[in-house]
């Protein structure tokens, strides 16, 4: 069996072409590369450089090699990975999610559920999902996806539902209910990192112009001094500053989106050999999630 330091010791090599920069680069001498490369031709049994007078090189034989032993060691490192992903798994269970409202409601809940949760910082695409969960990345990921394969499965947890905050004094503030097309040609604040209804909403409402906000605090001292609309859901508002915002913002009125698109169902995928074991944490995620946004 050949040893990961000579797979390492020839991959290197076949990047940089000499001995003295593989030494460099794995902090070693080069009288250890050149025993290195010696033995991997003793372990191989084919003659896997050319050596000439001042210099060495790849025989094509030993790109091949420099080729399968970079696999093998991409290989292995995922095998590491995957080891201590679902050893972490059996202590805590980390979610995460494709869309932000769910996250933030998962940070929000962390302090309420039973079980130890950790909720990774950064969004999973979507085309991720299941490398995601086979590779015990993560124990659940919540989406406006549903997912079902031979090892992957996915559960209904609830929807994200939209309302927009209208200057209480314009005539649709007084509706119960307000639909896209009625708001047609309005100006809107609007944070970027909105996930999928950044383009429900340019897709549905027509003539709008959306200005957009990077800075949580930007956002927050625009719509302070400005009577622009803004969107929020059931889910956005489980974070303390935008809740905040909008029970402190008694010029404007929360009215729900009645449109289908703006009910975002959302379902949280995971591996069906966790099923048995996830099967409560679901439920209380369930529990607690937030049935309709808050009206001021």
């Amino acid at each position: 069996m050949i040893e990961s330091y000579l797979l390492e010791e020839l991959t290197v090599f076949a990047k940089t072409g000499t001995l003295t920069q593989t030494a460099a680069q794995l902090n070693v001498t080069q009288p250890s590369v050149t025993r290195g490369m010696q033995k991997l031709e003793e372990d191989f049994g084919v003659q896997l450089f050319d050596r000439q007078a001042n210099r060495i090189k790849l025989t094509p034989t030993g790109e091949l090699a420099a080729q399968e032993a970079a696999r093998v060691l991409a290989e292995n490192a995922a095998m590491v990975t995957k080891v201590q992903n679902y050893d972490h798994s059996r202590h805590t269970t980390t979610l995460a999610a494709t869309v932000p409202g769910p996250q933030i409601l998962l940070n929000q809940l962390q302090s309420t559920l039973k079980e130890k949760i950790q909720v990774a910082a950064k969004f999973v695409p979507t085309t991720d999902i299941e490398t995601a969960l086979n590779d015990n990345q993560f124990s659940l990921i919540f989406s406006n996806q549903e997912i079902f394969t031979d090892d992957i499965e996915s559960q209904y947890v609830g929807e994200e539902r939209l309302q927009v905050n209208l200057d209480q004094f314009m005539y649709l503030a007084n509706q119960a209910t307000v639909t896209f097309a009625e708001l047609k040609g309005l100006s809107f604040i609007v944070m970027r990192a909105i996930g999928p209804w950044n383009d429900i909403i340019k897709n549905e409402i027509a003539d709008a112009k959306f200005m957009y906000q990077d800075d949580r605090e930007a956002f927050a001292e625009i719509t302070k001094y400005s009577r622009f609309p803004f969107f929020a859901t059931n889910l956005s508002q489980s974070d303390p500053f935008f809740s905040e915002q909008i029970k402190a913002d008694t010029d404007r009125v929360a009215v729900p989106v009645s449109d289908d698109s703006a009910q975002m169902p959302i379902y949280a995928s995971y591996l069906l050999s966790q099923k048995k074991r996830l099967s409560q944490l679901i439920r209380d995620i369930q529990q607690q999630w937030p049935t309709a946004p808050q009206r001021n």
